[in-house]
């Protein structure tokens, strides 16, 4: 398919910092690792992606702003553009050999996100979309799932772990949501999680306290899917409040009923 220039300078940063991370997933018992903070591991192989992301993506757009993960925020000379990147989403999965983790690259024009990539290198899945002319998966056109009884979806959730989250308000909603779903699924990658709500294999998806570079690429996936996101406690910007629920528009609005806390 004929891609935008903006796209193609997206994926074929995202496919060189893949092929990094390939190798070293390769070679897993040998990377160092440092403790970035209680359970939240950052590798070699995770700042290295995110150099390679920078050096691609600044070269080809020399003035756009770059948010990423590991290096914070680096100015650019446009102040309208930045680029929101976490150069491995998933790095606990990474880190245990699990080959469920992504590159994500979010583009954001005027605080709205315009184009967003989403790459799995471990089974070369490759998720691109753009504003007002859709999603795809490897050159196929997403579609969020159809489904309009809640108790035939499958829905997925972020789960609190050690020093992170509010676990007492996960176990309320989960034991809420266990009631009403079919089946319940935590995965490891929210950018990944989202893209498999606009594919259309999980019905929706929430979770809480996430980071812009988790959200930004998969939120315009969903969206050029058919999907609705939004934040879970108010109808705003979950890339504001990194509190993110989101399905088609029927599983959206019973997944905010049920999460949604009552107004004080």
């Amino acid at each position: 398919m004929l891609y935008s220039a903006t796209i193609n300078v997206m994926v074929k940063a995202a496919r060189r910092a893949g092929r990094s991370l390939k190798r070293d997933l390769g070679e897993i018992e040998h990377l160092q690792v440092s403790l970035k903070g209680p359970a939240n591991f950052v590798s070699l192989a995770d700042k290295r992606a995110e150099e390679i992301l920078y050096q691609d993506l600044a070269k080809a757009r020399p003035g756009y702003g770059f948010i990423g993960e590991e290096g914070g925020t680096r100015e650019g000379s446009d102040k309208s553009h930045t680029w929101i990147v976490d150069p491995l989403d998933g790095t606990t999965n990474f880190l245990h050999g699990i080959p469920q983790f992504a590159i994500s690259i979010g583009l954001s024009r005027e605080g709205t996100i315009i184009a967003g990539v989403i790459y799995n290198p471990a089974n070369d899945e490759l998720y691109i979309a753009e504003r007002g002319k859709g999603a795809f998966l490897n050159d196929q056109r997403l579609r969020v799932a159809g489904r309009r009884q809640l108790n035939e979806c499958v829905v997925a959730c972020g789960l609190p772990h050690i020093g992170r989250g509010d676990h007492e308000e996960f176990r309320r909603e989960m034991t809420a949501m266990q009631e009403r779903v079919a089946g319940l699924r935590r995965f490891g990658a929210a950018s990944l999680d989202l893209a498999f709500v606009a594919a259309g294999r999980l019905d929706g998806y929430w979770e809480r306290n996430l980071q812009s570079w988790d959200i930004a690429a998969g939120m315009i996936m969903l969206r050029e899917a058919g999907g609705t996101i939004t934040d879970i406690d108010t109808p705003g910007d979950a890339l504001v409040t990194g509190n993110v629920v989101c399905g088609n528009e029927f599983v959206h609005g019973e997944l905010v009923k049920i999460l949604r806390k009552p107004a004080q």
